[in-house]
């Protein structure tokens, strides 16, 4: 080897050590060795930022942005809260939580779409007095398994299909990962909706938030307008998007007020229901039935404000002006310009409207304001804001317009119409603009440190390539691999990938062996394809740790396991992979 080639492989090396270290976060670790490239003379300084203008880091980014928009969107929650009545076993919500979670994957960013699941997953084992360990982890690896099936579903299979076309061929088409990614998918979640019973039965997951406050329930209160479905039907019509997890405590219509009304009593429109539930029911109940929150048109906006209808939670402390007051008394909105949407109160039933509810330390209320203007106003009222959950009570749903964006940028991108970034930012940009994600929310969704970790490793893994380390390599693996037949091969670059993927990461992965894969595949006389494939796919399933992807390391502590559980299902799962990738490669990419 030459010096260059010694002084770019020992970076990489080096690299490696310090994601596995872990004492600095690995966006760090990929600047510092951008920065050593450089030094050392591996990278030229030419070179050296041209990672942050890649098509991979838009792709990421806009992908990010479109999974939260869809989040936000409640789409999946009212699809499955259809189902949800018919998965009484425990086998059977396993399976339809496994596949829905990976094919959701195989559309949006995984971890976007585990995300989404979670707190269903957590409504699940509620109802049954289970613990949700039983879920997470099978539908974190659905969620790796459900991403190898089309291009956009994981970063691995976005970069991939560059380094095949830096070869001189052709990028990767949307569903040319399919046939091979939806059978290993397939036969993988199969393997999970039986498989989970080889996880610890007596792993306790970490308080949630609202179990930790003790937040079971809001009470709200919903105007039924003139051209909502509601209007005409009965309470329990109401009920139902919330799968009875909704209580109707009272409705107010002509100044009268009926209390606690059978499932059977009539809606009319302009009537005021009086709505007690958890959080999450009460957004979908007042989502499907198309209500308006009482209070939530009153005007908050300031002049410039990007985001007049920002909601968040806060808790009323002792010294807060809340405290024994009511809104009515404090005219909430004409002084502080915030709406009031839900409160809470541990053990406690309320059965007045919101405004005249008398307020004590430690309720939690649902405000509404101003985006600006808020955080300053919680802090004025004397709350404590609960920065760690995010609830969309009340907020727009923009189904519609977000499944539209969604499916014409997957059929764009499927018929090679634009590329991938055009169409994914496209994609995002008309999210915004059509307001079905707010910007905070956007910029919230974008993960800088995985953006910025990709565009320094783009140089840096270059280097192998532009020293001549990747010939080298693959030489060497030539010559290791000279006695295996063409499916040995293969299965040795996939088992490759699958064991440096926890240490580094499925991105930097696919940066670092992707080249070295072509490159032992062109000493061997074999056509790249199925090797770049195999780096994919071994780059993505990660399923020994707990911190080889993001989805991993999300369950971790929601579930309560330890290190050595993910290897309990993920080991049997590695190798039913193992089994069924190579000969699904070698029969859609012919080594020759």
């Amino acid at each position: 080897m030459t010096l260059p080639q010694i002084l770019s492989c020992s970076l990489v090396a080096a690299m490696m050590a310090a994601f596995v270290w872990g004492r600095l976060r690995y966006d760090v670790v990929a600047l510092l060795a951008l920065l050593a490239g450089v030094a050392l003379g591996v990278v030229q300084p030419k070179d050296a930022f041209k990672g942050f203008s890649d098509d991979i880091v838009i792709i990421v980014a806009s992908a990010l942005i479109v999974s939260a928009a869809v989040a936000r969107s409640g789409l999946v929650e009212s699809a499955l809260s259809r189902i949800a009545p018919a998965l009484r076993t425990t086998q059977t919500q396993v399976m339809a939580l496994v596949f829905t979670v990976a094919v959701m994957s195989a559309i949006i960013k995984n971890i976007g779409a585990l995300a989404m699941m979670l707190p269903i997953a957590y409504q699940l084992a509620r109802k049954d007095g289970k613990s949700p360990s039983v879920f997470l982890m099978p539908m974190a690896f659905a969620s790796l398994l459900g991403g190898i099936v089309t291009l956009v579903g994981t970063s691995p299979n976005v970069i991939v299909s560059r380094v095949r076309e830096e070869l001189g061929g052709q990028p990767f088409a949307m569903f040319d990962f399919t046939p091979v990614g939806l059978g290993v998918a397939f036969f993988g979640c199969l393997f999970l909706g039986f498989g989970y019973r080889l996880l610890p039965k007596n792993r306790q997951g970490s308080a949630s938030l609202d179990q930790a406050l003790d937040i079971k329930d809001y009470v709200t209160e919903a105007r039924i307008p003139a051209n909502a479905p509601l209007s005409g039907r009965t309470i329990a019509d109401l009920r139902k998007p919330a799968d009875g997890e909704v209580e109707v405590v009272a409705i107010l219509r002509g100044g009268k007020r009926r209390q606690a009304p059978l499932p059977d009593a009539s809606l009319k429109a302009g009537d005021i229901v009086l709505l007690r539930g958890e959080a999450k029911a009460l957004e979908r109940v007042v989502a499907e039935g198309k209500l308006e929150l009482v209070g939530q048109n009153r005007p908050t906006k300031t002049e410039g404000s990007l985001d007049p209808a920002r909601t968040g939670e806060a808790v009323v402390t002792q010294g807060s002006v809340l405290a024994g007051a009511t809104a009515a008394e404090l005219d909430l909105h004409a002084r502080f310009h915030v709406n009031l949407l839900g409160i809470s109160r541990a053990g406690e039933r309320f059965t007045e409207r919101l405004r005249d509810i008398r307020l004590d330390a430690g309720d939690v209320v649902l405000l509404q304001g101003d985006e600006k203007l808020l955080p300053e106003r919680l802090r004025e009222l004397g709350l404590l804001p609960l920065a760690a959950r995010s609830l969309s009570l009340g907020s727009a749903r923009r189904r519609l317009i977000t499944g539209s964006v969604v499916l014409g940028t997957v059929a764009v991108v499927a018929f090679g119409l634009v590329p991938v970034a055009v169409a994914f930012f496209s994609a995002a940009v008309l999210l915004l603009a059509l307001r079905a994600l707010s910007l905070r929310d956007a910029y919230a969704s974008v993960e800088a440190p995985i953006l910025v970790m990709l565009a320094a490793l783009i140089p840096v893994s270059d280097s192998l390539r532009t020293t001549g380390t990747t010939d080298v390599l693959a030489g060497w693996l030539a010559q290791a691999g000279s006695g295996l037949p063409g499916w040995g091969a293969v299965g040795l670059i996939l088992i490759a990938a699958m064991a440096v993927t926890p240490f580094l990461n499925n991105a930097a992965t696919v940066l670092v062996m992707a080249p070295i894969g072509a490159g032992f595949a062109k000493t061997l006389g074999y056509n790249p394809d199925a090797f770049l494939m195999a780096v994919a796919i071994g780059a993505a399933c990660d399923f020994l740790t707990p911190i080889g992807h993001q989805c991993n390391t999300l369950v971790m502590g929601p579930g309560g396991y330890r290190f050595s559980d993910y290897a309990r299902l993920g080991a049997p799962l590695s190798l039913l992979v193992i089994l069924l990738t190579v000969p699904l490669i070698l029969w859609v990419w012919p080594l020759r």
